[in-house]
């Protein structure tokens, strides 16, 4: 899609038609093959289980959000984005199954990242979100590169697929207009918040990436450099800056 990667922007009706056609397609494309089984290092496993715990939220919050902004193609379009992440746990469960692994119904890292989002407006929700969907596009394509398993590939890629529509979908909802002096105030506290949790992420899940090929310290760097990224993309979108 042109734009993912610059400042192009789509309206909410733009945005509801691509997560429209991204639902008809993986109806018509179905399930991968679970039958086949995966075959899971247990580092890997433990991993999984807690990013299955983060994607399995009933976004009740958020719809409710983008319903009081008083857009319908938005707030149709928000019910579409959880429904993919919906469909995320899902997946994830079902491959964690595959490998004869159960599913966790708890973690602290996740009840540490829904704690900080209650209560906020839209805006910081998204902000906030934007950080978890950022995290997202690394562990995904690692886990597709990293993984031995066919299906683990698999599942990665489906999932990264749907991540990489997600974070220029919430980019466009947040841009607007502040002066500079706001921008990068809000931008040094924004880049902070997500290098901690990026170094949270890669201490709690170093195991797994390990195992996966990469080390704790070159994820927190493809993180540094994605948000980084992100927030250039963000900046020409703020007048003034």
């Amino acid at each position: 899609m042109p734009g993912r990667e610059g400042v192009l922007l789509r309206d909410a009706g733009g945005w509801l038609r691509e997560f429209q056609e991204a639902a008809r397609a993986r109806q018509d494309r179905g399930d991968p093959d679970w039958a086949r089984g995966a075959r899971l290092d247990r580092a890997v496993v433990r991993s999984l289980q807690r990013f299955q715990v983060g994607e399995s939220g009933d976004g009740v919050r958020l719809n409710r959000a983008a319903e009081r902004t008083g857009d319908p193609a938005y707030a149709a379009a928000v019910r579409l984005f959880v429904a993919e992440e919906q469909n995320h746990a899902r997946l994830l469960a079902r491959l964690l199954e595959a490998a004869g692994a159960p599913t966790i119904t708890r973690h602290w890292t996740d009840t540490v990242f829904v704690s900080l989002r209650r209560g906020l407006g839209l805006r910081l929700e998204l902000a906030v979100l934007l950080i978890a969907e950022t995290v997202a596009l690394s562990y995904y394509r690692i886990l597709r590169d990293g993984s031995g398993d066919t299906l683990t590939r698999e599942v990665a890629a489906r999932i990264l697929d749907d991540e990489q529509r997600h974070v220029p979908f919430h980019r466009d909802r947040l841009r607007g207009s502040m002066p500079r002096p706001v921008w990068w105030l809000v931008r040094a506290a924004w880049q902070l918040l997500h290098t901690t949790t990026a170094m949270v992420v890669a201490w709690d899940h170093g195991a797994a990436l390990r195992v996966l090929g990469v080390g704790r310290r070159e994820f927190v760097a493809e993180q540094v450099r994605l948000f980084s990224r992100f927030l250039t993309t963000l900046r020409a979108e703020h007048a003034g800056v």
